[in-house]
This record gives structure tokens, C-alpha cells and sequence, in this order.
């Protein structure tokens, strides 16, 4: 099947949001506790009682920003639970997530001191599905007001002197299911009445997000954007992968055939079509493009690991799970005039996780090694990249074959993400280079492929799956010919001639 691609190198469509490549951490099953938090006196080597190997780790893919403490957890949080001498705080139990008792050892402080760490923004999701405006609005206020008031007092007297900086901040979570089940009518006036209370003090500005559609509810978005819009900063969208319609059998992480791997990319492809969706109606009402989309639930959702809990939600990652990373940040840059922000869900043991531990162990996913290829994208200029793809096709349906997206940094070093989707096939891609002298440009590449549809990591054998040098391109006049492994993720960097 044949493939072209053109890029131009001379037309910028605009910046790359960092923000793309943001991450989610709730309490859930093993993200916080154990997969982040440890606590003091483990003897895993942590900080502050946050695992150390983990910061490392995040730290390498430049983590711009990390929401929390949820998703559902969000609305049933209290946040004054969480502050304070750790044997005093309120043990509760987590009634979305396994049953199981939440301690309360990680709370705001714990979480602003992780984002120290990783030098990201912090995103607190606030509580409107049980909790008050007051509580909401206290909460910033112990967060970010640096005067003379109850909640700086409490804050002082809980061993932080100075405000923290909050930017991002989220009024309510999943509203329309396990937030509330509300109506968008009643939570459009909910959102209206508790934003007024999410204050900026000083000179801390608070970008305030509101709860926006699960999936392809367009009516939700339409009803927010009409009677919300101008008090919000941003709409949320929520969107998971699954190989099966079924959620009660959503197909396995591993061990599962080439059907549920074109499934699975046929389904993550859909994200361009909500995006594109959602995005029109939202020019309806803002044709400025002032109210960010924030894509802050997305990621491949299987069956749990056989034994574990089923509402700890863990599950392996492979190969597969790579190429839904690459083709859906593809798809991110693609929309960045309206996506500002995305969270894959979530950073660790948790869904479609970067890091997996086990005890002191921790090893690092194929979705973990997209997100360092395509680091290299956040805050770039997108530029112009027309690719007409052959068709992957199986059983009578058909997807493109190749995804693809390119940026250029302020160094002027171009960057080529590409995705092969097909499992058993390469791709030879004619890549015209037009915009750029192409005569003595350095180019090098990275490549992330497995040996089988299902490859993995696991702490047997955690490099299994890596990404390693690629060199399959030859560059020809202006065109520089790609070939792309099967089932591969590869970056390509052009380095003009200085």
C-alpha cells in the first residue's frame, strides 16, 4: 500500500501545549499509595516518604503537570481530612476504589511537595459531587492566600509558612456519572456558583476548569458552553480506549489477538473526531479559542491482571499501548489550537501507567517510552505535515495506516513522530522535505517496537520492551524515505546544516 508524506517546514500552525503530556494520579489501587507514596519510615528509598526511583523517573519525561487527588475519588474527598499531624487525620473508606481504607497520609501538602519534586503544575480537581462552596473555596485559600486569614493561619500552623502557586484548578469531576449524576443544566449553574468562590490571591491566577462531556455527549458540551462558557477557563473531555464495547469483559492487556489490536487502535483514532466535535461546538460559542479543551481522562482500559483487586483498576501495558500513546498525542498536537491540556490516566500502577511497582521494584512501560520520545514536542512550533496513509485493513474494515505529526524547537531542530499501526507489516514512507535546506542536515532517529503483539515489560524482564536507535531512512534529494518497523513508534530528529 502506498504512503506519502509533505512537510513543511516553513509553516507554523502554532505551540505545542507542554501540557499535552500531563498525567493523572488518583487514589485508586497502587498509584498513590505504593506506586508515589511510601511513607518515611519504608525502607524503599524515599524523600519525604515519596518514592525516589518514581520522582527519577517522572522527571526524565518532563512531567509539565499532574492532577489530583481524582477522577471519582475527587467528589468524595474532603480536603481538611488530609492536613495536619498524620495520626490525627480521618481514615475513611475509599467507596469507588476497591473498599479499601484511605488513611489520609497523602493529602495537600504531601501532593504540593511531590509536584516540588517533579518541578511540574499541580491540578487539584475539587469536590462538588459532597462537598460545600465553602470547603472549596477554603481550600484555595489555604492553598494560595498568603495574608492574614483562618486558612493561612491553619496552613502556618501545619508547617507551611509561604502560599503555594496553584494555576490549575478543577471545579467538580464526572458530574454526569459518578460525580453527582447531574443533569448539564443543574451543573452549569452548580459550576456557575461554586467558580465564583475559587478566588485569586495576590498575584496567583487560578485557571478554572470546568466538568466537561464523557465522550460523545456533545448536549453537554453545548449546554456548559452556552451557560458557562464565559466563567470558565477550560472544558474537560473524557475519553477511554477499549478493544470491546463491553465494559463488563474489556478485553485482556496481554495475551489477546490481532483482532483486539485493531480494535483497540480503531477505537483510540476516535479521539480526532471528538476532539474535532466537541472543538465546533465550542467555536460556537468561542470563536476566540479562549476556553481550552483539556482532554484529562484518556488511555487504554482492559480487564484487571487475574488476582488483583478488581477496583484497584491494575493492568499490564504493551506494545499496543505504546501505539495508542503515540497516535493519540499525534492526534493532540493536531487540535493544540483548542487542546491545552491532556492527562493520560494514570501515572502508575493504575490504567494505562508510565511506571508499574512491585514492592522496591519499578519498572518503566512502553506507554512511559513514548512519552520520553515525544517529549521533544512540548512547546514546539506544530508544523504543516500532509500524510496520505495506505489503508490497515482487517476483516472489511479499514484505518490509516501511518500516524504522524511534526514540530519544530527554538533551536530549530525539527522532530517527525511516526506510527505504524499495522501489526505484521513495515511501511516505506516518502517523507518530501520542502522549507528547509536539506543538504548537510543531521538526522538521527528512535525507535520503540516488540517482538509480538502483547510485549511487555515485567520485573523479570523490564527492558524487554525500549526504545533503541533507528536508522531505517535514507534521504534522497528532498525526500527522505522511512522505513517503519510494524507495530512500531519512531521519532525522527533534522538537524539543519548550521
Amino acid at each position: 500500500m502506498a504512503h506519502r508524506a509533505v512537510l513543511n517546514a516553513d509553516i507554523r500552525k502554532g505551540t505545542i501545549n507542554r501540557n499535552i503530556y500531563g498525567h493523572f494520579s488518583e487514589h485508586l489501587g497502587r498509584c498513590i499509595y505504593e506506586g508515589i507514596w511510601v511513607g518515611e519510615d519504608s525502607p524503599i528509598p524515599n524523600t519525604k516518604g515519596i518514592r525516589n526511583d518514581v520522582v527519577e523517573a517522572l522527571k526524565e519525561i518532563q512531567i509539565p503537570v499532574l492532577r489530583w487527588p481524582g477522577g471519582c475519588f475527587a467528589d468524595e474527598y474532603h480536603w481538611q481530612d488530609g492536613i495536619g499531624p498524620k495520626e490525627g487525620r480521618k481514615r475513611m473508606i475509599n467507596t469507588h476504589w476497591g473498599g479499601v481504607v484511605e488513611n489520609n497520609h497523602f493529602g495537600t501538602h504531601e501532593f504540593m511537595e511531590l509536584c516540588k519534586m517533579l518541578d511540574c503544575e499541580p491540578y487539584i480537581n475539587g469536590n462538588v459531587g459532597s462537598g460545600t462552596v465553602q470547603e472549596m473555596s477554603e481550600w484555595v485559600e489555604y492553598l494560595t492566600f498568603d495574608g492574614v486569614s483562618p486558612m493561612a493561619e491553619l496552613r502556618r500552623a501545619n508547617g507551611h509558612e509561604e502560599a503555594w502557586k496553584v494555576k490549575y484548578f478543577g471545579v467538580g469531576n464526572e458530574n454526569w456519572g459518578c460525580g453527582g449524576n447531574m443533569r448539564p443544566e443543574y451543573y452549569a449553574d452548580l459550576y456557575r456558583r461554586y467558580q465564583t468562590y475559587v478566588r485569586n490571591y495576590g498575584d496567583n491566577k487560578i485557571y478554572r476548569i470546568a466538568c466537561g462531556a464523557n465522550s460523545n455527549d456533545y448536549n453537554w458540551t453545548e449546554v456548559l458552553m452556552r451557560e458557562a462558557g464565559r466563567f470558565m477557563d477550560a472544558l474537560t473531555l473524557h475519553f477511554y480506549t477499549l478493544p470491546t464495547q463491553e465494559w463488563n469483559d474489556k478485553g485482556d492487556a496481554t495475551g489477546f489477538g490481532v483482532d483486539q489490536w485493531f480494535s483497540t487502535l480503531q477505537e483510540a483514532l476516535k479521539m480526532d473526531d471528538l476532539v474535532a466535535r466537541h472543538s465546533v461546538i465550542m467555536d460556537k460559542y468561542d470563536p476566540e479559542k479562549r476556553v481550552g479543551l483539556i482532554v484529562d481522562e484518556w488511555g487504554t482500559w482492559y480487564n484487571v491482571e487475574p488476582g488483583t483487586n478488581p477496583g484497584f483498576l491494575y493492568q499490564q501495558n504493551s506494545i499496543r499501548d505504546a501505539l495508542v500513546a503515540g497516535v493519540t498525542l499525534n492526534i493532540f498536537h493536531k487540535h493544540s489550537d483548542r487542546v491545552q491540556m491532556a492527562n493520560i490516566a494514570q501515572t502508575v500502577n493504575v490504567l494505562q501507567a508510565v511506571i508499574l511497582t512491585e514492592g522496591e521494584k519499578m519498572l518503566l512501560t512502553p506507554t512511559y517510552h513514548v512519552f520520553n520520545m515525544y517529549k521533544v514536542h512540548q512547546d514546539a512550533q506544530l508544523l504543516d505535515l500532509a500524510v496520505e496513509s495506505g489503508t490497515y485493513s482487517l476483516d472489511g474494515a479499514g484505518i490509516p495506516e501511518i500516524s504522524a505529526s511534526a514540530s519544530v524547537n527554538a533551536e530549530g531542530v525539527i522532530h517527525v513522530s511516526l506510527c505504524n499501526l499495522n501489526h505484521e507489516s513495515a511501511a516505506n514512507l516518502p517523507l518530501e522535505l520542502r522549507g528547509l535546506v536539506t543538504a548537510g542536515a543531521e538526522i538521527t532517529g528512535t525507535v520503540l517496537t516488540g517482538a509480538a503483539l502483547d510485549a511487555h515489560n515485567t520485573f523479570s524482564e523490564p527492558e524487554a520492551v525500549v526504545p533503541v536507535s533507528f536508522s531505517g531512512f535514507k534521504l534522497e534529494g528532498d525526500t527522505l524515505n522511512v522505513e517503519l518497523p510494524p507495530r512500531s513508534v519512531t521519532v525522527l530528529a533534522i538537524a539543519p546544516k548550521a
